[in-house]
């Protein structure tokens, strides 16, 4: 939930706190509540910190500024324990000196408890948080063993729930300490530096290679050296891998937002997420998956476990996969998933799906499913995340860096490697659906150059978005694979415009929603492919006379050459023909595209929206 920064090296293009404060930029996505540095100052750490974005971090710095210094830790904060505020805000500071800062991302769960025994011994605390609790706890181990990394395997052992922790100590100069429990944290591996981060993003500007950290691992960084430890004690080693993609890749790239860059990526995030996953003869290869062929023809249910935009990504998922593998398939929210005694046994293929990889509902739902025996797969766009790692086996989506909150571009490859795997699994099991593999993959191959197509057509409907800025409520209406899309459609127009929405099976209008339908009431139809089966086109053109007949104003996404929706359309919205299965990765588009430019006409802010974070990290 929150982001986190360490540094120690040389000075790069200014101090220690230049390298931290461009990875909070990087990492402000994951949490903007505050933020806050720790430096060493001889012997003693200057803290900066202050609620609120980072801007007022830096006027904080400016105003009274750092001094130079090759060891620093920074924190963009999403506010868990005790509100946004200055003395909420991280580092904090630990021991009767003061002398040791730490930084926390997660949620200790007997905190509570650790406090009262602390403040039994006399410490007094500054803050509302469980991060502080850790603090002190380091530093007492601290002052009994002398060393930054012992303290903090001290710590760690009375601690629970999930964390990731980075101390300085003002006695060890030149050393960085982290330790991570269900929470991210890699590790940026340079030359006479080295760097800690939430994610990659944290240091790519300086390094693209990067180290993943298994479960309850301690690491300790030095200019020129990285050790790895566990829980327990024991010498550990790190997995080293490149990252492929650079800077760049993580900056507007000219574009007024994020969210508007990640929506213009999405014919890459569609196509990288494809690459090298055939053969010469097209057949699917996914190598990666680790689980024998043999089990997974023996596969007698899916359960697709997501949250949010993923669990919407996993809907879409459900229609084609059943389709192709006539294995039954269920979309279960994560955080519902484990709690409601889910019938699972070693048949069950359960996918999990999260851009991170690091969300706890989904984390802890893939941790039931293992226990229950089942087959593990976890769809995922971060390498090293813990997600995969908790997972019998991973299938790597290849969108790039989101950074934006509302995700766009991870929702399409989500998508795409959903397709991938339920391909794969009825090539592997053959029957009618091994027939279609080749063909969809053909028709797969040509969805990034479509969706160009669908991003080219947009400014009819950036007119519409600015045009309805001042609307108080959108309904969104779909069948069949447009009944997900209607209910993302609806997601984002909440998440950054914060306004009414609400998506709908069309088919549910009867019986119930279309009381809601009165005279100017905006209202998206996504209408199926005339190819889709169960004349499903036909009932959907009738759904939209319903609603025009009371008044609503209709905007109708619908195919190339679909003339049926004219007469009954207040405004077309055109994506090229597809298969129908496929339609959600261009249907999609136009109501990111509606939502992104409503918000802005708001003067939103569309990359950090109000109450949300990047990456939920917390039950």
């Amino acid at each position: 939930m929150c982001g986190i920064v360490g540094y120690v090296g040389p000075t790069q293009n200014g101090t220690a706190s230049d390298v931290v404060m461009e990875g909070l930029a990087r990492l402000e996505y994951r949490g903007y509540d505050s933020a806050g540095i720790a430096t060493l100052d001889g012997d003693t750490v200057a803290i900066r910190k202050r609620s609120g974005k980072l801007i007022n971090l830096r006027a904080e710095i400016d105003a009274h500024p750092l001094p130079p210094t090759t060891t620093a830790i920074g924190h963009t904060r999403w506010a868990t324990h005790g509100g946004p505020t200055d003395n909420n805000a991280h580092p904090h500071r630990g021991g009767f000196d003061g002398r040791l800062a730490l930084i926390h991302n997660g949620i200790i769960e007997n905190f509570h408890s650790l406090k009262t025994r602390l403040v039994d011994t006399g410490v007094s605390f500054s803050s509302e948080t469980d991060t502080e609790v850790a603090a002190h706890l380091v530093a007492a181990a601290y002052e009994r063993t002398g060393d930054l990394t012992e303290a903090m395997r001290a710590a760690v052992a009375h601690l629970e729930g999930a964390f990731t922790l980075l101390a300085i100590h003002a006695d060890q100069p030149g050393v960085v300490v982290g330790a991570r429990r269900n929470s991210p944290l890699v590790v940026g591996l340079g030359e006479g530096a080295n760097y800690l981060g939430s994610d990659v993003a944290a240091f790519i500007g300086h390094t693209r290679e990067a180290m993943e950290l298994g479960q309850d691992q301690i690491v300790t960084i030095t200019p020129t050296s990285v050790s790895v430890i566990g829980f327990d004690g024991t010498p550990a080693e790190g997995k080293a891998y490149h990252v492929d993609w650079d800077a760049a890749a993580a900056e507007k790239g000219g574009f007024p937002s994020f969210m508007e860059k990640e929506i213009q990526d999405q014919p890459h995030a569609v196509g990288d997420t494809l690459l090298g996953r055939t053969d010469a003869q097209g057949r699917l290869m996914l190598d990666e998956l680790r689980i024998s062929e043999e089990s997974l023809r023996e596969v007698t249910k899916i359960v697709i476990i997501a949250c949010g935009t993923s669990s919407y990504a996993g809907m879409v998922a459900k229609y084609a996969i059943e389709h192709w593998t006539r294995i039954p398939c269920e979309v279960e929210l994560a955080h519902e998933f484990r709690y409601r005694d889910p019938v699972v046994d070693q048949r069950t293929l359960v996918i999990s799906l999260s851009q991170s990889g690091e969300t706890m509902d989904t984390l802890m739902a893939v941790k039931h499913a293992n226990e229950l025996g089942a087959l593990t797969v976890a769809i995922c766009n971060t390498h090293g995340s813990t997600i995969p790692r908790e997972s019998d086996a991973v299938l790597y989506t290849h969108a790039g860096p989101e950074i934006a909150v509302a995700s766009t571009k991870a929702f399409v490859a989500q998508i795409t490697a959903c397709y991938l795997l339920g391909l794969y699994l009825a090539q592997l099991r053959g029957g009618a659906g091994a027939g279609q593999v080749q063909q969809v993959m053909r028709d797969l191959h040509d969805i990034p150059a479509k969706i160009e197509t669908v991003l080219g057509r947009m400014d009819r409907v950036r007119e519409i978005a600015r045009f309805m800025a001042d609307t108080r409520s959108v309904l969104f209406l779909g069948r069949h694979v447009g009944f997900p899309i209607a209910l993302e459609g609806a997601l984002k127009l909440k998440e950054i415009a914060y306004i009414h929405a609400e998506g709908f099976a069309a088919g549910e209008l009867k019986h119930g929603p279309i009381a809601l339908i009165e005279p100017g009431q905006p209202v998206f139809v996504i209408v199926p492919s005339p190819q889709t089966p169960h004349d499903l086109h036909a009932k959907v053109v009738s759904n939209i006379q319903e609603i025009r007949a009371r008044g609503a104003r209709t905007l109708v996404i619908a195919h190339d050459g679909d003339d049926d929706v004219v007469p009954f359309a207040d405004e077309v919205i055109r994506v090229p023909e597809c298969p129908p299965l496929l339609a959600p990765l261009l249907t999609i588009v136009p109501l990111q595209v509606f939502a992104c430019e409503l918000a802005s006409a708001k003067g939103l802010d569309v990359d950090q929206p109000r109450n949300l974070a990047k990456s939920v990290t917390v039950e």
